[in-house]
C-alpha cells in the first residue's frame, strides 16, 4: 500500500539545527541541552541500539506533532514511547501484565517494544487513538542518558522520511532530517540495524507483530506460545495498526524493488534476466550475498553479508538501500532469503521494502 500522508498536512519550517557528534564533544553537556530541549517541547533525534529515533515528549499532544510533521507520518501509525527506567510504567500504562513483567526482566533494556493498556496520561495522537501504547527500554548507553536527561518519557519513531529505510548512521540521519528537527545526536553505527521486536501483551496468547533482535523463539523461552502476525512476511489488510510497520509500504528506497524468489540458480538467472531488458536510462541494482556475488556482473552489486550469519545480513540491510539510493539505482533486484527464526526480522522488512512484489 502506498504511503498516506497525515491529514491536513502543512508544510514543515525549516528549523536551525544543532548537531552533537557524541564521539568529539563534551557528553554530558550534549544531553543537558537535548533533554531541556525535549522539556520545552522540541523534537531531537538520538541513537539506538536498533536504529536512530526521533523523540519528543510522549505527554504533550503538540510536542508529538511535531514527529509526525518532521516524518510526513500517517496520523494512523502509532508511535513507540521510550524510558530508562521501569518505574516510569506507572504513569504509562493501565497494568503491566505478568507475562510482560517476566519479558521486562528478561530482555530490558533491550530491543524489545512491549504493546499494553495505555494510561490515560497518554494523548491519543502517540496511539493513534488506540487503548494501547507500545512501551521500549533501550540498552543503548547514550539513549539512557538522553532519555534520562530528559526526564520524560519520549515517543520516539525511526529518524526518517516515513517510508524510506530507517537510519543506522548519522550521515542517514542528516539526510533525512536536517533542518526539520531541533537537535540530532550522532554517535556509532547501530548495533542490530533492525528496528526492536514488537508483542502485544494484550493478546492471548501475546501476539508479534514486528519481529527483530529479539526472536520469537527467544520470547518462547521465556513466556511459553507466542503467536505471530500474518503481516510479518505477507500483506495484509487491516482495520486498525497495533504497531509501527504494519500498514504502510516501509523501508522502501527510491528505485523499485522486486525479490527473486527460487534456488540459488534460478534466482540469479532471474535477476540477470530482468538486469539485461533494462532499458539504457535505466539503472540497475543487485542485492546479492557473499556466496553468489560472482553470479552477477552488470548493475550496482552489493551484498547484504553471508546466508550464514542472518545477523550480519539484517544490520547491512538498510545501509544498503541507502546505498543504492545514493547511487541512482532506479530497479533493484534482491534475492529472497529463506525464512527462519533468526531471518523473521530482516525477511520482514525486505518484503516491505519491495512491496511484496516477487518475480
Amino acid at each position: 500500500m502506498p504511503e498516506q500522508k497525515p491529514e491536513n498536512a502543512q508544510p514543515v519550517p525549516e528549523k536551525d539545527t544543532q548537531i552533537f557528534d557524541l564521539n568529539a564533544e563534551d557528553v554530558k553537556q550534549a544531553m543537558a541541552v537535548c533533554g531541556k530541549i525535549i522539556q520545552d517541547g522540541g523534537t531531537v533525534v538520538f541513537p539506538t541500539e536498533t536504529v536512530y529515533g526521533l523523540g519528543a515528549n510522549a505527554l504533550s499532544t503538540d510536542a508529538v506533532a511535531q514527529i509526525y510533521a518532521a516524518k510526513g507520518r500517517p496520523g494512523d501509525n502509532p508511535l513507540i514511547v521510550h524510558i530508562y527506567d521501569t518505574a516510569q510504567l506507572k504513569d504509562l500504562v493501565a497494568e503491566v501484565p505478568d507475562k510482560a513483567k517476566k519479558l521486562a526482566d528478561a530482555y530490558w533494556p533491550g530491543p524489545l517494544t512491549m504493546i499494553m493498556k495505555r494510561s490515560d496520561k497518554i494523548p491519543d495522537s502517540v496511539t493513534a487513538g488506540l487503548d494501547t501504547v507500545g512501551i521500549r527500554f533501550p540498552s543503548h548507553p547514550m539513549a539512557h542518558a538522553f532519555l534520562e536527561a530528559s526526564d520524560r518519557p519520549v515517543a520516539a519513531p525511526s529518524a526518517n522520511i516515513s517510508g524510506r529505510p530507517s537510519p543506522t548512521k548519522g550521515q542517514h540521519v542528516l539526510e533525512d532530517m536536517l533542518g526539520k528537527v531541533d537537535a540530532i545526536l550522532i554517535a556509532d553505527e547501530s548495533d542490530v540495524g533492525l528496528e526492536s521486536t514488537v508483542i502485544d501483551m494484550t493478546t492471548e496468547p501475546p501476539t508479534v507483530y514486528r519481529p527483530g533482535g529479539i526472536t520469537v523463539e527467544d520470547i518462547k523461552a521465556v513466556i511459553g506460545e507466542v503467536a505471530v502476525s500474518p503481516g510479518a512476511v505477507k500483506p495484509v489488510e487491516l482495520k486498525e495498526v497495533r504497531s509501527p510497520g504494519m500498514k504502510y509500504r516501509h523501508y522502501a528506497p527510491k528505485g523499485k524493488m522486486v525479490i527473486a524468489r527460487g534456488s540459488l540458480d534460478e534466482m540469479a538467472d532471474k535477476i540477470n534476466e530482468g538486469i539485461r531488458k533494462l532499458h539504457p536510462d535505466q539503472k540497475g541494482a543487485i542485492l546479492a550475498t557473499d556466496e553468489t556475488l560472482d553470479r552477477y556482473h552488470k548493475g550496482i552489486i552489493l551484498s547484504l553479508g553471508s546466508r550464514k550469519d542472518p545477523s550480519e545480513m539484517s544490520h547491512k540491510l538498510f545501509d544498503c538501500l541507502r546505498a543504492f539510493d545514493d547511487l541512482g539505482a532506479t530497479d533493484i533486484f534482491a534475492e529472497d532469503i529463506p525464512v527462519t527464526n533468526d531471518t523473521l526480522a530482516l525477511i520482514n522488512r525486505l518484503y516491505k521494502a519491495a512491496g511484496y512484489t516477487f518475480i
